[in-house]
C-alpha cells in the first residue's frame, strides 16, 4: 500500500474539532488533514466518531473548531459553489418521491447549470460506472436497498463531474448493502476518482475492503485517532485487538500483498 504522501494537496484541514450530544464526547479536540489524489478510509468501533466526523467535515453538524477546504474555511465558500466541489453519499436518503432512477441521478446535475442533454448525458455516464444504468426507468421507491445506494451514488458522481482539481468525495459506509461485486466496484470506482485527484474520504467497517482500497487509514476510538497511515502500519493485530477488543490474525494477501484480517 502507499504510504499518505505529505506532497499532495491538502484538501480538508480541520482543526481541533470538539463535539458532544447528549453528554456524550464524539470528538475531542480532533484534528486531521486530508489531501488530494488519496483515499482515506475512517476505522473504528461503533461510536466511535467516525460518522459524526464525516458530517462535521461536510457542514451537517456544527461543531467547535474550524474545517478548511482548499485553503478557505468551509464558511467563506457559498453552498452553490461547494456543491460543485464537494459531493456526500450518506448511510441512508429518506427520499421517497416516485421518481425514476435516471431522475435522482439528474439531480446531481442541479448546481451545475448544463444544458439538458449534457446533464442526462453525464447521468447516464455516471450510472454506467456504478452498474445502475439498467435501472434508469425503475421508480426509484421500487428499488432494494443496495440499488437504491448505487443510484445515489451515480447521483454523487454526476455533481462532482464539473469539480476540477478540487473534488472532495465523501462516502458513509457505501458498501453497507452491496453484495460481494458491487462492494468492489464501488470502491473501485471510489479508489479511481482519488486517482485522478480526488480527496476520497470513507467510513467503512470492513478492514479487508479498506486494506485493499484505501491509501490511508486512519482508526478512530472515543473521538481520537489511535492509529494513522497505510495498511501495513495501522492493521495490526495489536492494534486491532486494543481498538476492537477482539483477537485477530493478519497475514498478507496471498496474491496482492496487502494485509488480510482473519478473525
Amino acid at each position: 500500500m502507499t504510504t499518505p504522501s505529505p506532497h499532495l494537496p491538502i484538501a480538508i484541514d480541520a482543526r481541533n474539532l470538539n463535539l458532544s450530544l447528549g453528554g456524550k464526547t464524539l470528538l475531542e479536540n480532533f484534528s486531521i488533514q486530508l489531501r488530494s489524489g488519496e483515499l482515506t478510509a475512517l476505522l473504528g468501533p461503533n461510536g466511535a466518531g467516525k460518522s459524526s466526523l464525516l458530517k462535521v467535515l461536510c457542514g451537517e453538524i456544527e461543531a467547535d473548531g474550524k474545517t478548511y477546504y482548499f485553503d478557505h474555511l468551509r464558511e467563506q465558500w457559498s453552498p452553490k459553489t461547494l456543491a460543485r466541489h464537494l459531493g456526500v453519499l450518506p448511510q441512508h436518503s429518506g427520499l421517497t418521491f416516485a421518481f425514476s432512477a435516471q431522475e435522482v441521478v439528474q439531480l446531481g446535475g442541479m448546481p451545475l447549470d448544463l444544458p439538458n442533454t449534457k446533464c442526462q448525458a453525464v447521468a447516464e455516464a455516471s450510472m454506467t460506472r456504478v452498474d445502475v444504468n439498467h435501472l434508469a426507468h425503475r421508480l426509484y421507491p421500487s428499488l432494494s436497498g443496495g440499488e437504491k445506494q448505487r443510484v445515489h451514488f451515480a447521483r454523487v458522481l454526476t455533481q462532482l463531474s464539473e469539480a476540477g482539481n478540487q473534488c472532495i468525495l465523501m462516502l458513509d459506509e457505501p458498501t453497507s448493502a452491496l453484495d460481494l461485486a458491487h462492494q468492489h466496484n464501488t470502491l473501485q470506482v471510489a479508489k479511481d476518482m482519488a486517482k485522478s485527484g480526488a480527496a476520497v474520504v470513507v467510513v467503512i467497517h470492513d478492514l479487508n475492503l479498506a486494506s485493499q482500497y484505501a491509501d490511508r487509514l486512519v482508526i478512530m476510538n472515543h473521538g481520537r485517532i489511535q492509529a494513522d497511515g497505510n495498511a501495513d502500519q495501522v492493521l495490526t493485530s495489536s492494534n486491532i485487538e486494543r481498538v476492537y477488543g477482539w483477537r485477530v490474525s493478519v497475514m498478507p494477501h496471498p496474491v496482492y500483498g496487502y494485509p488480510i484480517v482473519i478473525s
